[in-house]
């Protein structure tokens, strides 16, 4: 005999509060105007049937007649006409007709209150904006602007707060504050509005035993740290650190957030998908991952490299470019078909010549070296050049994306290649970018060697960007209109080994208050940010000493030109 506890006077059964009436009343609701007798009577039988459907399914409950949880109705019978959802019975152009208002919506949404009217957002702001995201969605460079700006005339801020050499520099993308990291294991936050430092994390110390592995729950790094990379909407900081560890900081809250393993040698560079929180991450032990910031997890891990990962840049889409160090290879890394595009650099080998069936011919792969033609006649001028660029690249140093089909990459013999990936041959090159290197020996005389490409940093999707060295100069290229070669239009002073460099867009009106810059000056555009050091960020192999030389982090500005700033 079952039990009194569990038996229930309850009526286990009941019938819908719904009545037909109702239940055909809700069924004409989704029917559409104009739509034929026959077609309206096939849906006035489909939903009875699925309201009978419903009937049997709904006997089964024991809940009582008052109404429980389950009498809510979940199903909707209209969907609202605000949902960004897709409607089954919504016809291709009144989709396209819902997504532009909401699109609009979330524009108007993203302005300050009191920065429009309603005849400015329809003239100006929303039409700039909407050129602005197809260009940039198009993947291809639409900015033709080095030609505007006078490099003589400057605002430089330094910002000195290492004891050794600055690794990076990075700001946001709204220009409020600017991140540096040395040697020593430090990471220092900075307001571009007053120049001072606002705030510190410092490097964590670990007690030394026997046990070699890492406890995960130390809230920092405990070794160098050599790259940094701020995401798009200014929320988090992501740092590599020779602990092998990437660290992922709020900057908001100044908080440390989350440290991923899983690299098994120092990270030696980061990079975020702009507009979006996915990070990639390099690594000397050879290998990408990608981690999502949105979800704090590991995604998933690239090999193809064969040897340390030095550099990688990253863009709009779902692509990255990484140089491999010394072997001289860059690859273009196709994230979602999970595929790569291997472009091999650097002097060509006589041993690999031979082994190919062919002449060693030196530097005859490449089309144009310094404007020249290879393979054509040679002129007194020509030979000249040509033996310059003989020099053999051993390694790739540096790398930065320009658009997402090209981009450029800077190597031991002081070269810079633009590439495109189209062609697995540099589309030009320009060698001796930053002069000779001059050391006096006892033996040898006066040896003269490349300066070396330390770093490259372009601004995105236009036709301008930068490279470095311990020359003393930041050097400002320009592409031509076919993206086919380029040329120096002009350069800054940089004191030291420039371990870092960034092109950064400044939004209207976003330093024109800020109390170390040049009040005569117009309104600020663009801002060169260069963070320099005594010694390269890999190593001690190379020491600069000399008037001006210090472990800093510098801030530029470049003004367009006016009409009496004569062309160079």
């Amino acid at each position: 005999m079952p039990d009194s506890f569990f038996a229930s006077t309850k009526n286990r059964k009941r019938k819908r509060s719904v009545s037909a009436t109702e239940g055909a009343r809700g069924a004409k609701k989704i029917l559409r105007k104009g739509k034929s007798s026959s077609q309206d009577t096939k849906l006035v039988n489909a939903s009875t049937r699925r309201k009978a459907t419903d009937e049997e399914l709904n006997s089964d409950r024991t809940d009582s007649e008052g109404g429980g949880i389950d009498d809510i109705e979940l199903r909707a019978d209209v969907q609202p006409e605000t949902s960004g959802d897709e409607d089954e019975q919504e016809t291709p152009a009144e989709k396209r007709l819902r997504l532009a208002k909401l699109y609009l919506d979330s524009v108007k949404d993203g302005l300050a209150e009191g920065e429009f009217d309603a005849a400015e957002i329809d003239r100006e702001l929303i039409s700039e904006r909407l050129r602005q995201d197809v260009l940039e969605h198009s993947g291809k460079v639409h900015l033709f602007v080095a030609d505007l700006y006078d490099f003589t005339s400057m605002s430089p801020l330094r910002c000195r707060g290492h004891r050794f050499s600055v690794t990076s520099a990075v700001a946001s993308d709204d220009a409020q504050f600017l991140y540096t990291s040395g040697k020593e294991g430090t990471i220092n936050k900075w307001s571009l509005q007053s120049g001072r430092k606002i705030a510190a994390f410092y490097k964590q110390r670990v007690s030394k035993g026997k046990e070699k592995a890492l406890p995960q729950n130390i809230q920092g790094h405990t070794d160098e740290i050599l790259a940094l990379a701020v995401s798009s909407d200014g929320r988090y900081l992501a740092s590599g650190s020779k602990d092998r560890r990437v660290g992922v900081w709020d900057v908001e809250k100044d908080e440390w957030v989350k440290g991923f393993g899983g690299h098994k040698d120092s990270v030696s560079s980061v990079a975020f998908r702009k507009g979006t929180q996915q990070l990639y991450t390099g690594s000397f032990d050879r290998t990408i991952k990608l981690f999502d910031l949105s979800a704090m997890g590991y995604v998933e891990t690239l090999f193809g490299h064969q040897d340390t990962i030095l550099c990688l840049d990253a863009l709009r889409g779902e692509t990255a470019v990484t140089a491999g160090a010394r072997d001289r290879t860059i690859r273009f890394w196709k994230i979602a078909d999970e595929s790569q595009l291997v472009f091999r650099g650097g002097g060509r080998s006589a041993i690999r010549e031979l082994l190919e069936g062919g002449a060693f011919d030196g530097q005859a792969d490449e089309e144009h070296v310094n404007g020249v033609e290879v393979d054509g006649p040679k002129s007194s001028k020509g030979k000249e050049k040509m033996k310059e660029s003989k020099y053999a690249e051993g390694s790739i140093e540096c790398v930065a994306m320009i658009d997402e089909t090209t981009f450029v990459s800077g190597g031991d013999t002081g070269s810079i290649c633009l590439w495109n990936t189209q062609k697995k041959k540099p589309v030009y090159t320009q060698t001796l970018c930053h002069g000779f290197h001059e050391v006096q020996s006892s033996t040898e005389g006066l040896v003269r060697t490349p300066r070396w490409i330390t770093a490259v940093a372009s601004l995105r999707y236009s036709d301008m960007f930068v490279s470095g060295s311990w020359d003393g100069n930041v050097r400002f290229w320009k592409l031509d209109q076919k993206l086919r070669s380029f040329s120096l239009v002009g350069s800054i002073p940089a004191p030291g080994v420039v371990n870092s460099l960034q092109l950064l867009v400044l939004p209207k009106g976003a330093l024109d208050g800020a109390s170390w810059r040049e009040k005569e000056h117009q309104p600020t555009t663009k801002s060169p940010i260069v963070g320099l050091g005594q010694e390269h960020r890999l190593g001690r192999w190379l020491s600069v000493k000399g008037e001006g030389v210090m472990n800093a982090a510098t801030v530029h500005i470049i003004y367009p030109r006016t009409q009496t700033t004569p062309k160079p």
